[in-house]
C-alpha cells in the first residue's frame, strides 16, 4: 500500500435534505482492517432504522454516471460484449432521483424522507475500502456481518437493520443473513441469486463465462481499491491513500474469470468456501423474483425462499427490465410496508402476523411485447398460500419421432427411434431439435418447476476424436394463437423465451436422498466424486432441471420444447462458450425415444 490509512471522514448537514457522512470507517473484527461507507440519515436526529448495502459498484459513483460508463466500456471496447444503451437513469422513477442515487441500491433522498438511515458500504478491496478483493467469498461476507453489527450500534440507529438492494446487493443478503448478525431484523433480496455455483457460475455444471467476464472486467476490477484514473473518467473519486501499481493490484485480488474456469466442482475449496445453509436464515424475508431473469437470479430467489428457515417469509414475482421495477411506485410501497413492519413496528399488511399472502404471482398472459413497462402492467396478479402451488397438476409430456410434444404417450415402439443434431452449436449457428405441442384446446396455466427426462447418446465423427461428454441446453418457448413466438423482457431489456435449463451429462448424478430433493426439482451435489463416464454409443437417461416459469397458454397457443448443444436465442450476455470448458471439436449427438 503506497500510503498509510487516512481518516478523511466528512460530515455535511446543510447541503442536502439529509445529513451526509462520507468515508466513515467501520473497523472489522479480528484486526481484519476496515470498511468505508457513506451514511445518509434524517435531520431530525431521532434514532432511525437502517438500510445497509455492501457491494462492489462504488458508494460514490452516481447512478447516471455508472450506467453511462457501462455503455462507454461496451461501445469502445476492442470486443464489444453487450449493449446496455437502452438503460437510462432518466427512466428511473423520479421520486428516487437524488444527489446520491447509486446503481441497484435504495435512494437516500427517498428513504431518509421516510425516516430511514442508509449505510452504503464499499466491499473489501473496492472503492475506498482497502483489503483483498475476493467478491462473494467467506472473508467478504464476514466483513459484511461486521458492517451490519456496527450500524446497529450507532447512536443514530434504533438498533434494527434491514437489507434492501438489487442483484449483487441482494445475493449478498442471503449469505450474511445465514450468519445471523446482531441487529439484522429483515431482508429483501430483490433479484439476487442464492446459490453461487448453480445460479451464477455453472449452470448444470457448464461454465456461464460470458457474463462473469463482462461483470468482472467492467463492473468490478474497474473499481478496485487503488486503481489509477478513476476520477479522470468519472468513475468515482481516486483512492484516498493513492494509487497501487498493476503488480500490487493483481496481488490484491482473486480473479473470478480465472477461478471459475479452473474450479469445476462444489467440493473444491473455491466453491466450498462460498457455501452456507439457507436454513440458517431466521429473519423475516421478502424474496422478489423476476420471471425474465432466466439466466442468473430467478432460480435463486425461488429456491432461496423455499429453503430459508424464516418463520415469516414471502415470495413475490415481477416482470420487467433488471434496472427499473425496484423503483416502481407500487413496488416501493411493497418494500416500505415490509420494512416498516419489521423495522418500525408499523404493520399495515400483516407481514409480522402471517396474514399477508405468502406468494404473490404475476401471470404472463398474452403478447404485450418486451421492454415495455407500461404494457407489462397489463399482467394480472394473484396471491397463493404456498410455493410450489399445492393444487398443481404435474403433467407429463412426451417427445415423439415426428418432433411433437404430446400430453399422452405414443404406442410403444418396437425399436429405439433416434433423432440427432451436430455439436457444438453457437448462437450464430444453433444445432438443435424442437418439439411442438398441438394447439391447446383450452386456456391452460403453467406455473412452477419443470424437469426434462431425456435419453441421450453421443457418436463421434468419422475419423474424429472421441467425445467424453455431452452438454445439454434446453429451452421452453410459447407460440401465441396467431403463430408468432411470444418474447418476454430479459435482464437487459432483450427478448427472452419462457425459460431455460442446462446439464453436463457427466454430472447427471442425482442425490435423491438429499433433504432438498424433489421430483420436480432434482438435487445434484456437483461433487468431483459425482463425475460419471460418457461413452460413445451408450444411452444415458438424464433429468434436466429447467428453471421455474409461468405462462397462461391461450386457447390455440402452442409450446415448443427445444434441445440444443449450445446457447440459443434468449441467452444474451449469459453465454456458455469458454473454449477450455466446452469441447472444441464438433460431434453429432443422438437422442433416443421409445
Amino acid at each position: 500500500m503506497p500510503n498509510p490509512i487516512k481518516d478523511l471522514t466528512r460530515v455535511d448537514s446543510t447541503s442536502f435534505p439529509y445529513i451526509y457522512e462520507e468515508n466513515v470507517s467501520v473497523p472489522l473484527k479480528n484486526n481484519a482492517g476496515l470498511i468505508r461507507c457513506n451514511v445518509y440519515r434524517p435531520k431530525d436526529n431521532s434514532k432511525a432504522p437502517v438500510l445497509v448495502t455492501y457491494g462492489p459498484y462504488g458508494k460514490d459513483i452516481h447512478y447516471q454516471e455508472y450506467v453511462r460508463e457501462l455503455n462507454w466500456f461496451d461501445n469502445f471496447s476492442d470486443k464489444p460484449v453487450y449493449s446496455f444503451a437502452s438503460w437510462s437513469y432518466k427512466e428511473v422513477n423520479p421520486e428516487h432521483h437524488s444527489e446520491h442515487s447509486a446503481w441497484e441500491t435504495p435512494d437516500p433522498g427517498f428513504w431518509t424522507k421516510h425516516g430511514y438511515a442508509i449505510v452504503r458500504a464499499d466491499e473489501r478491496g473496492l472503492g475506498q475500502s482497502p483489503g483483498h478483493l475476493d467478491t462473494m467469498s467467506r472473508d467478504t461476507s464476514e466483513a459484511f456481518v461486521d458492517v451490519v453489527e456496527w450500524a446497529a450500534e450507532q447512536p443514530w440507529s434504533n438498533g434494527k437493520i434491514g437489507l434492501l438492494g438489487i442483484s449483487y446487493y441482494a445475493g449478498s443478503q442471503w449469505r450474511v443473513a445465514a450468519r445471523q448478525p446482531k441487529g439484522l431484523a429483515c431482508i429483501i433480496p430483490w433479484e439476487g441469486m442464492s446459490d453461487y455455483y448453480r445460479d451464477r457460475c455453472r449452470h448444470g455444471g457448464i461454465l456461464s463465462n460470458a457474463f462473469i467476464k463482462f461483470w468482472w472486467e467492467r463492473q468490478v476490477v474497474s473499481n478496485q481499491y487503488g486503481r489509477p484514473g478513476r476520477a479522470a473518467r468519472n468513475w468515482g473519486p481516486d483512492t484516498l491513500e493513492g494509487d497501487l501499481s498493476e503488480e500490487e493490484l493483481l496481488a490484491n485480488r482473486n480473479d473470478q474469470t480465472i477461478d471459475n474456469v479452473t474450479n469445476r466442482f462444489r467440493d473444491e475449496p473455491y466453491y466450498a468456501s462460498k457455501e452456507y445453509n439457507l436454513e440458517d436464515i431466521k429473519v423475516p424475508l421478502l424474496s422478489v423474483a423476476n420471471w425474465g431473469g432466466i439466466l442468473l437470479h430467478l432460480r435463486g430467489n425461488v429456491v432461496g425462499y423455499m429453503n430459508a428457515g424464516s418463520e415469516h417469509k414471502y415470495l413475490r414475482f415481477i416482470t420487467g427490465r433488471h434496472d427499473l421495477p425496484f423503483y416502481y411506485k407500487e413496488e416501493v410501497e411493497v418494500q416500505k410496508s415490509f420494512l416498516d413492519a419489521f423495522l418500525k413496528g408499523e404493520d399495515r399488511v400483516g407481514w409480522s402476523t402471517g396474514e399477508a399472502p405468502k406468494v404473490d404471482l404475476i401471470l404472463r398472459k398474452g403478447n404485450v411485447g418486451f421492454n415495455n413497462a407500461a404494457a407489462e402492467r397489463q399482467f394480472e396478479r394473484r396471491v397463493e398460500s404456498e410455493w410450489p402451488i399445492a393444487r398443481t397438476q404435474y403433467t407429463k409430456f412426451y417427445l415423439t419421432p415426428e418432433k411433437q410434444l404430446l400430453a399422452q404417450s405414443q404406442p410403444t415402439q418396437s425399436r429405439l427411434v433416434k433423432l440427432d443434431y451436430r455439436a457444438l452449436g453457437t448462437l450464430d449457428d444453433p444445432q438443435l431439435l424442437q418439439f411442438t405441442t398441438p394447439a391447446f384446446e383450452k386456456e391452460t396455466e403453467i406455473t412452477g418447476h419443470i424437469v426434462a427426462h431425456l435419453n441421450v447418446s453421443v457418436t463421434p465423427d468419422k475419423g474424429g476424436p472421441l467425445s467424453s461428454d455431452i452438454d445439454l441446453f434446453v429451452t421452453l418457448r410459447y407460440i401465441s394463437p396467431s403463430g408468432g413466438e411470444v418474447h418476454y423482457t430479459g435482464t437487459a431489456g432483450d427478448p427472452v423465451p419462457l425459460t431455460k435449463g442446462w446439464l453436463r451429462v457427466s454430472m447427471r448424478k442425482v442425490n435423491d436422498q438429499h433433504l432438498r430433493h424433489r421430483d420436480y426439482l432434482p438435487y445434484r451435489d456437483y461433487f468431483s466424486t459425482d463425475v460419471m463416464p460418457v461413452l460413445p454409443g451408450e444411452v444415458y437417461p438424464v433429468d434436466v432441471e429447467i428453471w421455474p416459469t409461468n405462462v397462461v397458454v391461450e386457447k390455440g397457443g402452442k409450446l415448443i420444447f427445444e434441445v440444443a448443444s449450445g446457447d440459443t436465442q434468449g441467452s444474451g450476455i449469459f453465454q456458455h462458450n469458454d473454449p477450455t470448458d466446452r469441447y472444441a471439436f464438433p460431434r453429432p449427438i443422438f437422442f433416443f425415444f421409445v
